[in-house]
């Protein structure tokens, strides 16, 4: 393979009669690790598809050299079973034999694609794109669904890929173990760093605090110089009165010349004042002028859950001690499992060992009923996508407002997603969690709930979850967002399950 590299000079691009979605992008991404972050919606998987020659630039240029090269991307969505995976399955040679023994891929469960987690289906889909032996690799949300056993195996591989890699992801664990370099889109704008993800994240979170202090600072002055203004407003609007005074009151015995020096230093008066306030409002001006517009951040406060009312049933789902079967397999001799009211429980275990299935189970023996709980799948359907959609331009103005608030806590803009069809994947994500949060769901049901959001997005769905006051039933790979969010925990493993915790 030879040394590969992409340019992007001045590169633009926007959909016709649309705001830009990246505008003057300028970067040179060299062989190793790049992480790309921000938020959903802020155009990293736009650049992706400039860079991999989907999507051609509105303006500027993007340049793989040398001409020719070859670029494999990885998306998100992991249902299909390509013709690459199959043939990465069906081949012998000693680079395949060795990423099928690094990302602990075992050939004959190609058949069975159907039945294979998202996680086992993810690390066939990279191991066929790294079996192509690309120049250009992109990975859009890699270790999505995969639990630490599977994410410490795909980057074991991931580490030994000589090309040039772009990695868009959440997992702060990854970014910084993998990436020598960061960019960040954000605004229409990507700007890049020569550190990882942390080390980023400090830099512009101090270029960010610079800009706010500096905008304190403008904002303090020109409320200073608009009290100026005021108060030259007040004086000259006093000596007004005052020569209106003076002249209704002027004796017919005063000399005319007395009468013309008086007007004539009030005049002068009254010009000196003019000036200065001329020149007070210029200030004010330009003080305004400096203001730098920051976005605020929408904060989720405990006020989306002060209506919350309590389930009046003590547990919203009991299933009795027996085996989960599946297609005439037993996943896991389940004994009582039984969900109360106020449980916070973290279910937790390796990719394929049956927590999508004992979920399942368990909410089958339901004892509320289930437009009160949330169940929020790995990857939700496009059916359930369009019907909260609908179900969100249904709501009268007051709960759409308390739906679309949280919607923007969670870093979608509100308008842009009422005026969307088809939603991103972290856009619907959010859009369901919000449906959920915002109707006052007795439970939440949130299979890897993480995948597809952005960094700022988790932190404050972590947030969220914290002050929520119903029940919840966690299934995550994520152990800092589990600690913050659940008090006991279901470990499945090997067909059987333990429990601990209150």
């Amino acid at each position: 393979m030879t040394s590969s590299l992409v340019r992007l000079q001045g590169a633009s691009f926007q959909f016709t009669d649309a705001n830009p979605i990246l505008h003057d992008v300028d970067l040179v991404l060299t062989p190793g690790w790049t992480g790309l972050v921000g938020a959903n919606g802020a155009g990293k998987t736009t650049l992706l598809r400039l860079v991999d020659g989907t999507l051609r630039p509105s303006a500027g240029l993007v340049r793989r050299e040398p001409d020719g090269a070859r670029v494999a991307t990885c998306q998100q969505e992991v249902h299909d079973r390509t013709d690459a995976i199959v043939g990465f399955a069906g081949a012998w040679d000693g680079p395949a034999r060795r990423l099928h023994g690094r990302l602990r891929l075992d050939p004959d469960a190609i058949d069975r694609w159907p039945t294979l987690s998202a996680g086992e289906r993810k690390r066939w889909q990279i191991g066929a794109a790294l079996a192509e032996e690309p120049d250009v690799l992109l990975l859009d949300e890699p270790t999505n669904h995969l639990d630490a056993s599977a994410r410490a195996w795909l980057l074991d591989a991931l580490r030994a890929f000589p090309g040039v890699g772009v990695v868009v992801s959440h997992d702060r664990a990854v970014l910084d173990s993998l990436t020598a370099r960061t960019v960040r889109v954000d605004r229409g704008r990507a700007m890049s760093w020569p550190v990882p993800y942390s080390q980023a994240r400090v830099a512009w979170e101090l270029e960010r605090q610079q800009r706010v202090d500096a905008r304190q600072s403008a904002q303090d002055e020109a409320r200073r110089l608009q009290r100026q203004r005021d108060a030259l407003q007040r004086e000259r609007e006093g000596a007004e009165r005052q020569r209106s005074a003076g002249a209704r009151m002027r004796n017919r015995n005063d000399s005319d010349a007395r009468g013309i020096l008086a007007q004539t230093k009030a005049d002068w008066a009254e010009a000196a004042l003019a000036r200065r306030a001329g020149i007070t409002r210029r200030r004010v001006d330009d003080a305004l002028a400096q203001i730098d517009p920051i976005e605020v951040d929408v904060e989720l406060g405990r006020s989306v859950f002060a209506q919350f009312e309590r389930c009046p049933q003590a547990f919203l789902a009991v299933r009795g001690a027996a085996p989960i079967v599946r297609g005439g397999r037993t996943i896991v001799d389940a004994p009582t499992l039984a969900w109360g009211r106020g449980d916070r429980i973290r279910l937790e275990g390796p990719n394929g060992a049956g927590k999508t299935t004992l979920v399942q189970a368990l909410l089958e023996h339901a004892r509320v009923d289930v437009d009160r709980l949330l169940v929020l799948p790995q990857d939700p359907a496009p059916a359930s996508i369009a019907s909260a959609l609908a179900w969100l331009h249904a709501l009268p103005p007051a709960e759409r407002g308390r739906v679309l608030s949280i919607v923007a806590a969670l870093g979608v803009a509100p308008d842009r997603l009422l005026a969307t069809a088809r939603p991103s994947p972290g856009e619907a994500r959010k859009l369901l969690i919000a449906r959920g949060l915002g109707s006052q769901a007795w439970g939440l049901v949130l299979d890897e709930p993480t995948n597809h959001l952005d960094l700022p997005a988790l932190e404050r769905l972590e947030a969220a979850l914290a002050a929520y006051p119903g029940a919840l039933l966690l299934v995550t790979h994520d152990d800092a967002f589990a600690r913050a969010c659940t008090t006991s925990r279901w470990r499945i493993e090997g067909g059987r399950i333990e429990r601990s915790g209150p």
